[in-house]
């Protein structure tokens, strides 16, 4: 088999903006490749106390095989990226928001005395949903047309006009640490969930509810995975070339 990754020094989320199939080999570690994309492999391997050559063994197996040939974003037009990011994964968390606020509070108000947890779940991706939909917005009103104007400024051979917020790099930044935030909020529903698993007694609505918060975590992956390591460093890219 040809080996087709030998780098540690290479930051986990390059690994996965190459070739998605490689964020499962990181799941399964429970490497962070989205919010904290921006270590490298072999400094990941070391806080855990894994053997960098063993993920790179799973990453190149991965490479290799002809089943389930990853999307190469990276090689997408950014208003194209962006046009997708909004109607694939920000449709998904605002038709996904109501329906799981409405199973967790059914789950509090059923279960909630023998699994008090619950009320801590509900709490958390309630506040996960409110902060979701402000951050879309911004992004759907403001970055995202800037980044568009980039392109089209690209095509046309013309200058862009500065924006009102200086450079795309300050409302970037701040979707990154709001980006943070979430994930370090996901990170706790899964602990507080046991992974989305439901208790033995859990009912049918209780299975259901930990289904789509697993489901939900694993788009918000994606979707992060897709602006903090591909996006945003290709709209800074841009600007500097433009500027």
């Amino acid at each position: 088999m040809e080996v087709l990754y030998k780098d540690s020094e290479k930051q986990i989320g390059q690994f996965v903006a190459d070739d998605f199939r490689t964020a499962a080999v990181f799941s399964n570690y429970g490497i962070d490749f989205c919010c904290k994309g921006d270590r490298t492999l072999g400094d990941v391997c070391e806080k855990k106390g894994i053997e960098t050559t063993e993920v790179l063994d799973k990453l190149n197996a991965v490479l290799n095989s002809k089943t389930g040939q990853s999307i190469d974003y990276k090689s997408w037009p950014l208003d194209l990226l962006a046009d997708y990011i909004e109607k694939k994964h920000h449709r998904y968390v605002e038709e996904k928001i109501p329906v799981l606020l409405q199973f967790l509070n059914k789950l509090c108000s059923v279960h909630g005395e023998r699994h008090p947890e619950l009320f801590k779940i509900n709490e958390e991706f309630t506040a996960c949903a409110n902060a979701l939909t402000s951050h879309m917005k911004k992004e759907e009103l403001v970055l995202f047309p800037f980044v568009k104007r980039m392109v089209k400024a690209k095509l046309d051979n013309e200058a862009i006009q500065s924006p009102q917020f200086g450079t795309v790099e300050s409302p970037i930044a701040m979707m990154m640490q709001e980006h943070d935030t979430e994930g370090e909020r996901f990170r706790k529903i899964a602990e507080l969930t046991n992974n989305y698993n439901p208790p033995a007694d859990g009912c049918n609505t209780y299975q259901v509810t930990f289904a789509m918060l697993d489901e939900f975590e694993k788009d918000l992956h994606l979707h992060i995975h897709l602006e903090n390591n591909i996006l945003f460093p290709e709209a800074i890219k841009l600007e500097k070339r433009l500027s």
